[in-house]
């Protein structure tokens, strides 16, 4: 999804042995945590959770800020205020779509030192009577871990279990406290929960307090962020280090200490809905610290409880801390490098990126309420659509277990609600963006050895659905225009679609995809001996070819500095809208770029024939038989000219996931050194280590894996077995490979510092040349070292046509 703010930035890389200064420093041994840094990306965009969380966790606990456009990850690094605290959140979500909205967020707590003239009724209890500035400097963020202090001068520390999140409240040592206005309080702290959630969408609550041991808990639901339907949740959430002095619950921004229950409904009128929630109030605790354990559960209240006491049964939050520290290393583990060197910038966007990599999809197994299942089960994709193309290929790289259970998770899916998702989250169905890309996801995970207790039978017949059947409502299922796919071989501007319903738009964008789609369906088709099947996939995937005009021009606006100006691209050949009856329609091809319009081609009724970018960025999109679309652009000169002018004129933006792929594509007309140079282009350039660090909205850490796969050096063409080879940014980068446990390094000879020397010129894999510019996952699964020799030139090396990596049209 977009972020509505371009922006040049500079960029950064790292791995995993040793460190370096700006310019070259010896080898030597770092500790990997100092160069990730959580908090980038937590302004101007990009969405991301800086929080505590295990990888792939559940819980995922941080502040929670009242900056409407920054709080879809929670916390936001700008001015705003704080809220509350909470204990579920996503990961670079987001965009300028009517769709979107934030998510998760769920029964915040938030503490008082004590309430003026000690009357309850005196304490905060609104989102917007409580909410409080953060102490400039106070914010600490590493994995597993996240702390501020808030200008009520309460430090608060936050780490996770699976399913809990663990606050360790300090408050004033001071016999008597300030509030957030500065007015002196007895000592007596609170601590309330609000059933309240990020965009305040709750339909119905209910909370209950224990007068006895203050334990609150309580359920709601809510609606999900880019999706249809409502979730249910619950929490419990307990406390220890003081003596309960008195419990009762609040509306609006009255407090009762005799009531100990409450329950809310939408009323129809009041939206959001009122404030509502519980409270604890305390005697002053001993050491000025009160712990609160949260467990949650979309089951209910018991199963939550039963978490929180079972993961945390003695609320010792260092130790929480330290196993979660322990998970994250050991994810980053697999992965190792000289960092000789290499700028400290670098490495932190290098290990950072792989870090947000982790963070989702999210693994609730255990917590579907929905069915009876002992597969597993994970939620939380934003969206495939965005995540198939780097997300989980190098998810299957690093952690194929993992990437196993996820695709377990995506058939079992199938097996319940009849389609694979292509967007997934609270348990609901997401918005499809495009095509039916978990079947890209399940290629990709099917031709790189994710076998593991994964039944490829009931799997692939969940791809043909989604080529053969159309849903009643393709917005967040499947596919739409089935009909006119399989007769006319093209999505028609203004389709007549007599099976299902979803937004008429996209005609352009959803051909191209669909055409991939059923590529990748081949592929597992002739894995699986469907010989027919195979060659009708292999047969529609050439069906972009019928949206295109080779006819149509471009004039672009603004690429010589005037914006006002209108220039000729020189390039003819664009995709185009067609109708059903075969005439053509008309589509700008800089529509929706940087140049022209950028943000009117969103998830809407009123959207455009391309979705979240332009038509000359799409005509692009044929990684299965880019050997003919260089020849149907003019041949690898013009192709490459095509590429070049995409990527310096203006017309893309890198902050989309689609246009990771094009910064590769040089590779397939022979000019293996472009890819490596225009990754270089953005990398430091939209990408580094500042806040506002990376291009676009992270959704759910595709500009993190962008940023690691680009820096290791081989680009995974997701779908294919099939890895793009430039130079990594490091001297060497090795993996160590989940499933065979061998090592696989890829290293540089002529190595420098400045990257003067990014071209490779000769190569040898376990010390015999190699000349293909590509290579497979056999390579990540089996071990060994590809040695690539590099200089300030390009050079002849992967140039040749045996060189080139393969297309449907030149060997299936």
């Amino acid at each position: 999804m977009y972020n509505s703010n371009l922006r040049t930035l500079v960029a950064g890389l790292a791995l995993a042995l040793p460190v370096a200064a700006a310019s070259t420093v010896d080898k030597r041994d770092f500790d990997v945590f100092d160069y990730v840094d959580p908090l980038i990306g937590t302004i101007n965009g990009g969405h991301v959770f800086p929080g505590a969380t295990l990888p792939f966790g559940m819980a995922k606990a941080v502040a929670d800020v009242d900056n409407p456009n920054e709080k879809q990850g929670g916390f936001a690094s700008d001015n705003s205020d704080i809220t509350g605290f909470s204990h579920m959140h996503d990961s670079g979500t987001g965009g300028a779509s009517s769709a979107d909205s934030p998510s998760l967020g769920n029964f915040p707590i938030f503490p008082q030192t004590g309430c003026l003239g000690d009357d309850i009724n005196n304490c905060y209890f609104t989102k917007t009577d409580r909410a409080s500035q953060r102490i400039n400097g106070t914010v600490q963020a590493k994995p597993g871990y996240f702390a501020v202090s808030l200008n009520t001068s309460i430090f608060t520390e936050m780490t996770v279990t699976n399913h809990t999140a663990l606050y360790r409240l300090t408050f004033p040592s001071n016999s008597t406290a300030a509030t957030k206005n500065g007015s002196s309080v007895p000592y007596s702290p609170v601590i309330l929960v609000d059933l309240t959630d990020l965009p305040e969408s709750r339909t119905d609550g209910n909370i209950i307090v224990d007068p006895t041991t203050g334990r609150i808990s309580g359920s709601g639901t809510f609606n999900p962020s880019f999706g249809i339907g409502s979730y249910n949740i619950h929490f419990c959430a307990d406390f220890s280090g003081a003596e309960v002095r008195d419990t009762g619950v609040f509306q609006n921004n009255r407090a009762s200490s005799d009531t100990k229950t409450l329950g809310t409904r939408a009323d129809g009128v009041n939206s959001p809905p009122l404030p509502a929630g519980a409270w604890t109030q305390f005697k002053a605790p001993a050491n000025n610290q009160i712990l609160a354990r949260v467990g949650v559960s979309f089951i209910s209240v018991e199963q939550a409880c039963n978490s929180a006491e079972t993961e945390i049964p003695d609320f010792g939050f260092d130790t929480v801390r330290s196993a979660a520290e322990d998970a994250w290393r050991k994810k980053l583990s697999v992965v190792e490098v000289d960092a000789t060197g290499v700028s400290d910038e670098l490495q932190t966007v290098f290990w950072s990126g792989m870090y947000r990599s982790m963070i989702s999809p999210q693994d609730y197994t255990g917590e579907n309420y929905l069915w009876n299942s002992t597969e597993p089960y994970y939620d939380s994709y934003y969206c495939i659509w965005d995540s198939f193309r780097s997300i989980h290929p190098l998810i299957t790289l690093l952690d194929p277990e993992s990437q196993t259970l996820m695709v377990r998770s995506l058939i079992d899916i199938y097996r319940h609600e009849g389609k694979l998702p292509d967007c997934r989250m609270s348990l609901c169905k997401g918005f499809t963006q495009g095509g039916s890309n978990a079947d890209v996801v399940l290629a990709d995970s099917y031709l790189k050895n994710i076998s593991a207790n994964v039944d490829w039978e009931t799997g692939y017949k969940a791809l043909v659905s989604d080529s053969e059947d159309e849903p009643l409502d393709w917005s967040v299922e499947g596919r739409g225009g089935l009909t006119s796919w399989k007769t006319l071989g093209y999505i028609p501007t203004d389709d007549l679609d007599f099976i299902g319903s979803g937004p008429f738009t996209r005609s352009i964008s959803r051909t191209v995809e669909y055409a991939y789609n059923d590529f990748c369906i081949a592929e597992v088709a002739k894995g699986l001996g469907q010989t027919a099947d195979a060659e009708k996939y292999l047969a529609r995937s050439d069906n972009w070819k019928n949206m295109y005009k080779a006819d149509q021009n471009s004039s672009v606006n603004g690429t010589t500095g005037y914006v006002n100006e209108t220039v000729d691209t020189g390039f003819t050949g664009f995709l185009q809208p067609k109708y059903p009856n075969g005439t053509w329609g008309f589509q700008d091809p800089s529509l929706c770029s940087p140049l022209y319009n950028f943000t009117s081609c969103y998830l809407n009724p009123d959207g455009h024939e391309t979705y979240e970018g332009s038509s000359w960025m799409y005509t692009f999109f044929v990684p299965q038989d880019m050997a003919t679309l260089v020849t149907t652009l003019g041949g690898p000169e013009a192709f490459v000219d095509r590429l070049s002018y995409l990527h310096t004129s203006g017309l893309l933006y890198i902050g989309d996931e689609q246009a990771f792929l094009p910064v590769f594509q040089f590779h397939y007309a022979g000019r293996p050194a472009l890819s490596a140079k225009f990754s270089h282009f953005y990398i430091p350039s939209q990408f580094n280590d500042t806040l506002t660090g990376i291009a676009g909205n992270d959704d759910s850490g595709a500009m993190g894996s962008f940023t690691t796969l680009a820096m290791m050096g081989l680009w995974p063409i997701s779908g294919q077995d099939v890895y793009l080879i430039t130079p990594p940014y490091f001297p060497e980068v090795s993996i160590t490979n989940g499933q065979t446990g061998k090592k696989a390094t890829v290293r540089n000879v002529n190595f420098d510092s400045e990257y003067e020397n990014i071209y490779i010129q000769s190569a040898t894999l376990n010390g015999a040349a190699y000349s293909k510019n590509w290579i497979e996952h056999s390579f990540w699964l089996e071990g060994g070292t590809l040695e690539l020799t590099l200089g300030k030139n390009e050079s002849t090396w992967g140039t040749a046509a045996a060189d080139l990596p393969p297309s449907s049209s030149s060997g299936f």
